[in-house]
Parts: structure tokens; sequence; C-alpha cells
């Protein structure tokens, strides 16, 4: 493994080609210049509108939790858990509402700030900096950076972050700003790119408080002798395998960017654990624990990304063995008969929709990671970006959240797709060349909204 020199802070994006692995260079599935170059002019005048459209909305939003986040409904969550069928009878007209009546939300919780969504969109306006060059973007940037320092999980000595709504789970509940280890490295990523670009040096503290959490806040649990699962939060049992793949690329990085040995440790021992929890299909079960055996779209774009990143970064052979086995599946089984993401290969239970923006933004994510390595992403993501580009974006500018069975859910929600679909977007058009991109606009001046 290379390590970065003591105090190099070194982006993922940096570091594709320096892998074992020679990048492909050239690719017969990429999209003819012409095409490419209309298709990023038509990214950039979405995100044009979207960024207006977030400084006139605001960021605070309802939720896809606003249904369960509330006493009411979280009591009929809770009510499910302990009694399948007097907790199904109460859980069923949140449901319908969800299936039919999305708007209802605002009945059952109000609107909230998501660091998951401050820090998706910190990293969406430093991607548009890096492809624009507007000090407009890299203020909006440090705007989200700075709502993340005030939103950090009170009661904890070191930076962390957490949902701001109790969450009901089959566990128990977890208090809203419970630090979890799949919100936290998001932070730090968006911290680690911010730092990249202004060289801050408080940036890179909030780093190293991160990475301390990460490592000893967050319990380790040996599965095998090599190998190690991470608690979700730091008082649960761990066994999800998207939280130790977010861990393990959370350490590795540290390891590198701060010459941290043992960082880079406990980071393998995690990394173990997912590549021994791989199925023989390529697929990922959610949690090892035998009940939550769903194999979902967005879950599986979250593992792989996390280990595309560790690759990159490594060129760990475990990595890419596991990468190969587990695109064949995911191309096979997590897209519908159009080549469009679908929710579920192996759903836990009936779905209420057809399909999900969350999907679509962690897709094209994952393929932009992934197509150096694996040519085959390059069609999808430029077959993805087309469908949202041409069926998701509203009149407002914002996108569409959920194509429902029956119509669509439109109600915007931060944490579930717009932020996440801003970055993939952002992402995407800071790998095109700049005279593509010149007319990208940060919006209102580059000053945040103040709702």
């Amino acid at each position: 493994m290379e390590n970065a020199q003591a105090g190099e802070v070194i982006s993922v994006e940096e570091r594709f080609g320096r892998s074992g692995r020679a990048p492909v260079s050239v690719s017969h599935d990429r999209p003819a210049p012409k095409e490419e170059s209309e298709l990023s002019n038509k990214v950039a005048a979405i995100l044009t509108r979207f960024t207006r459209w977030l400084d006139s909305y605001g960021e605070t939003s309802w939720d896809h939790q606003s249904f369960f986040a509330g006493p009411v409904g979280g009591k009929a969550k809770a009510l499910y858990y302990r009694h399948g069928t007097i907790g199904t009878a109460a859980v069923a007209p949140i449901i319908l509402c969800e299936a039919f009546l999305p708007w209802t939300r605002r009945f059952f919780h109000h609107r909230i700030r998501f660091p998951i969504a401050d820090a998706h969109y910190a990293m969406g306006f430093l991607f548009l900096h890096q492809a624009s060059g507007k000090s407009s973007c890299l203020e909006k940037a440090s705007h989200f950076l700075d709502e993340l320092k005030k939103s950090r999980a009170p009661g904890f000595e070191e930076y962390c972050w957490g949902y701001p709504f109790d969450w009901v789970t089959r566990g128990g509940v977890l208090k809203k700003d419970t630090p979890l280890i799949t919100t936290t490295p998001y932070v730090y990523e968006a911290f680690l790119q911010g730092f990249k670009a202004t060289q801050r040096d408080e940036w890179k503290q909030v780093l190293a408080s991160i990475a301390h959490h990460a490592r000893f806040e967050i319990k380790d649990f040996e599965t095998s002798p090599a190998a190690s699962s991470c608690s979700y939060s730091p008082f649960d049992g761990g066994g999800v395998i998207n939280a130790a793949a977010y861990r393990a690329f959370l350490l590795f990085s540290a390891s590198q960017s701060f010459s941290n040995d043992d960082y880079r440790k406990t980071a393998e021992r995690n990394l173990n654990f997912v590549l021994e929890a791989q199925n023989p299909d390529g697929s990922w079960y959610y949690a090892v624990d035998g009940v939550r055996d769903f194999v979902d779209h967005f879950h599986t774009c979250f593992v792989m990304k996390a280990l595309g990143k560790i690759y990159t970064a490594t060129g760990d052979e475990g990595c890419y063995s596991a990468l190969a086995k587990g695109t064949e599946y995911y191309l096979k089984n997590l897209f519908d008969e159009e080549g469009l993401p679908k929710p579920f290969s192996k759903a836990p239970r009936l779905t209420v929709y057809k399909r999900e923006l969350y999907d679509c933004a962690e897709c094209i994510n994952l393929g932009l990671v992934l197509r150096k390595s694996f040519p085959s992403f390059e069609k999808t993501v430029v077959r993805v970006i087309k469908e949202v580009t041409s069926n998701w974006v509203k009149p407002d500018g914002s996108f569409r959240s959920r194509r429902l069975h029956l119509g669509w859910d439109n109600v915007p929600m931060h944490r579930w797709g717009q932020s996440q679909m801003f970055r993939s977007l952002a992402y995407y058009l800071s790998e095109q060349p700049t005279s593509n991109v010149c007319q990208v606009d940060a919006g209102n001046n580059g000053h945040p909204s103040r709702n």
C-alpha cells in the first residue's frame, strides 16, 4: 500500500490510476464527443436551475422518514416491529399515504435540516467550483461545511453526526443526534474535498477529529480471524455490511492522510468483513443477521462505491475481485427492463414505488467511481443521466423524488435524493471539458438562503 507523506490529505478523485491495475483509458462504451458535450451542457443548465430553486426553497425539508419521525408514526412503527398483525394495521394507513398521498408528510412531521444533505451539497458545490472556477460555488460549499460544524452530535468529544430525528428501528429507538457511521463518512469526505480546495487548517482539524471518532467511538466485533464488523452507532452490536464499508473507506483515507497505521489495520479488518460477506452470486445482503437479507439498489451502491474508493487508493486485489463479481450482479439484477435502476433484486416487503431518485443518484455516483476500471458503467451512467434530465426535473428546478406505481412523489426531500442527485450530476460535470460547463452558476451570487 502506498502511504501519503505525513500531513498530506488526498482526495479520492486524485487517486485514480495509482492502483496496481492501470485504468482503462479508452472505452467503446463512452458516448461520442458531441453527445457528451450536449449532455454536459444540459446538466449544467439543470444544475443552475436547481441552485436557484435551493436558494428559494431553503435548506430544510421533509424526508422519506417524515411519516415515522413524529410521535404518531414512531409509535405505529414501533408497534409494527413488536406485534406483527396489530402493527401492520397501525402502519397500513401511513403506507397508503406514502403510496398515494405523499404530500401528507407535512401532517406527520416538520421540515428539518439533514447533515447528510449538507455534506452532499458541499461536495456538489465543490465539484462545480472545480468545473467552473467560480468563487460563488466555493462560497456555497464553505457555507454548508460551516453548517455541518454547527450540527455535530452534542455530547461527543469528537466531530460526528447522525439523524436529526428519533429513528425507530427493529432494535429500538436511536435517539436524535446519535452518531451514525453511515452519516459521518459523508461529512468526512466533504471536509476532505473542501480542505483540498482551500487548505483551511480548521477543516483539516475537523478531519482528524472525525477519524478519531470513527476509530475509537465506533466499536469492532470480530467475525473471523482476519475480519471484524463494526457498530452502526457507538451503542449497537454491528453486522450491517454497508456500515463496515463506510468505516473501512474513512479509515483507509485517514490512514494515508495522517500516516496512521492503526487506522489502516482497523480498516483492513472491516474491509475483510465486507469481502467475506459477499454472496457467491456477487451480491451483498443488508446485514449478516439472517433477518435483514434483502438486496436493494442504493445499499449495494454504498458497498461497491466504498470498495471502489478503497481500490483506487490502495490497489487491493481483493477489492477488485469483489467489484468484478459485484458489477456483474449489479448490472444484471438491479435494473429493470428499460435499463433503469430498480429498488430491489430481493425485496423484504411490498414496495409502493416503481423507481427512486436516490437509486438513480447512487447509480450515477457508483458508475463515475468505477467506470475507469469497469467500462461497462459508461453506458449506464449516460442512460441514467438522460432519464433523470428528461423526466425527473420539475418546472421549479428541483427533482421528482419517486415514480410511484400511479403518478409521482413530488415532495422535495434534501436527504432522500435531492442532494445526492445534485452531487452526482456536479461530479459528472467536473469530469467534462471546462468549455462545456462555462455557463454553470451557483445562484444568488453565492449567498446561502436564509430559510
